[in-house]
């Protein structure tokens, strides 16, 4: 699963060929969560408030980047790295 971005101990992730709806993964101390384009967590926990409040903040800046990517991912193209937070 490709790493798209790395900030503040968290990593994002997406899979090629991955399920409906568009997704990626976030990891942050051994807990992971799957976040939609809007960032809501669609399943699992990064058990740390401040973890997700970034991964939110980071989807807010890169959302046409991450449609791009997932649109790449569908087709088997190569995935972008996305800029982490700043």
């Amino acid at each position: 699963m490709p790493e798209i971005s790395r900030f503040f101990g968290i990593i994002i992730r997406m899979f090629y060929d991955d399920h409906n709806p568009p997704h990626f993964h976030a990891e942050y101390q051994g807990n992971s969560a799957l976040f939609d384009f809007q960032g809501n967590i669609l399943k699992g926990d990064l058990c740390s408030k401040t973890a997700t409040k970034l991964v939110r903040e980071w989807t807010d800046l890169h959302i046409g980047e991450l449609v791009a990517d997932w649109d790449a991912a569908k087709q088997d193209a190569e995935i972008q790295k996305i800029q982490p937070l700043p």
